[in-house]
């Protein structure tokens, strides 16, 4: 087994800034490795199973849901992290917690949230997540949330990238971060996370394209012949046809997605080796402080990168069969919201307890967090009992 050099700038998790409430550490393990143990244990991460990528739940066992695709984020991450030198437990920590926030029906439930949420402050499945981790998690005795480290809320809320106190939507998500979680740690909205944030950023956008290729073409939504123009996805179709000619399809989709995974890390490795020697970061606040990313693809890989999000806007995102379905999640999402927040008293008795009466913006944010804890299953269900007369409540 290969040993990897430990980098200068990886995140010590003996220097971390530490938790919100102060707590004894733990004996067998680091205090990244504690976050990513909270974080699978908690009732968020495990309702990422029936929350949907692209496909609703019932369309089928074998398409990704939010909770396989955090898993594979964190794969990624791993291996990364490991042959960077950097801290590989605080990477997987935030690769797993980075989707936490969102709510069922993918990006048409959010979307659809967002819109509601407009007289009522927004929002933001980052945001959502922060909440999540510092407030709406309840079941530890000393305190709410999951009291992550400073490292892990940072890494979380800067999954995109640094956030301008004056630009638009990133000022209006810093005050939303700011809201959720009181100001009581400064997570220095204004700099770029640590290089295991801008790892797990990365890895989730490796996983998201070549896993909804993977699901795409099982879906039947486009065929194969539709991605050999594309650049590199393209040559390496060709290449696992011409080794192995009369492949059956699935072994061929696998074989081919898995060689586009290995191109896109192992980029990632050369250049971001490139953009450590060129900045030249000597610790872990000198990568929060760089002009740039010290993690990234090369120019050559994110136009490939880009070319496939494009691909998959146009021929998956956009067909007609998951239009249907995400015109219906929408209507289910808007409906629940104009319900619950008109008649709070529709809501169960530990939420309505906390709204303090109909379309205030208190009980906006009571319910928005209600409808974005639920899963697509519940969601239905939840629909159904509420607007189906034949439907036991």
């Amino acid at each position: 087994m290969t040993l990897f050099a430990k980098s200068s700038f990886a995140s010590d998790p003996a220097q971390s800034r530490g938790r919100r409430k102060t707590e004894p550490e733990s004996p067998t393990r680091t205090v990244f490795q504690r976050d990513r143990d909270r974080i699978i244990h908690s009732a968020a991460f495990r309702r990422l199973k029936h929350k949907t990528q692209v496909f609703v739940y019932h369309e089928g066992d074998h398409y990704r849901t939010r909770l396989t695709h955090s898993l594979e984020v964190a794969q990624i991450a791993r291996s990364i992290a490991r042959t960077l030198g950097l801290n590989e437990d605080l990477a997987e920590a935030l690769a797993l917690a980075h989707d936490l926030g969102h709510p069922p029906f993918g990006h048409a439930g959010e979307a659809e949230l967002a819109q509601c949420m407009i007289p009522y402050g927004g929002f933001d499945h980052n945001v959502q997540t922060l909440k999540i981790v510092t407030k709406l998690e309840q079941k530890y005795a000393d305190f709410d949330g999951l009291n992550l480290t400073w490292e892990t809320l940072e890494g979380t809320v800067k999954h995109n990238g640094p956030l301008s106190e004056n630009q638009g939507q990133e000022g209006n998500l810093r005050k939303s971060i700011c809201a959720a979680y009181d100001g009581a740690m400064d997570l220095w909205l204004d700099t770029w996370p640590s290089a295991e944030a801008q790892v797990a950023a990365l890895a989730d956008d490796i996983a998201y394209n070549n896993h909804d290729i993977d699901d795409g073409l099982r879906a039947g939504l486009f065929e194969i012949a539709d991605l050999l123009e594309l650049p590199l996805i393209g040559d390496i179709f060709r290449k696992v046809e011409r080794r192995y000619p009369g492949l059956d399809a699935g072994r061929l989709i696998h074989e081919s997605v898995r060689r586009l995974i290995s191109a896109m890390v192992e980029d990632v490795i050369r250049e971001s080796r490139h953009l450590a020697a060129k900045l030249a970061p000597e610790t872990a606040d000198d990568v929060r402080h760089c002009d740039g990313p010290v993690i990234a693809f090369s120019e050559e890989m994110a136009h490939n990168n880009m070319a496939i999000k494009g691909f998959l806007g146009e021929k998956m995102y956009r067909h007609y069969r998951v239009n249907r379905i995400m015109s219906q999640a929408r209507r289910i999402t808007a409906e629940l919201f104009q319900l619950f927040v008109q008649e709070p008293e529709t809501l169960p008795t530990w939420w309505y307890e906390r709204c303090d009466g109909p379309r205030s913006e208190r009980t906006g944010r009571v319910v928005c967090d209600f409808i974005a804890g639920m899963t697509d299953r519940f969601a239905l269900e939840e629909h159904k009992r509420l607007f189906s007369l034949d439907m036991k409540l």
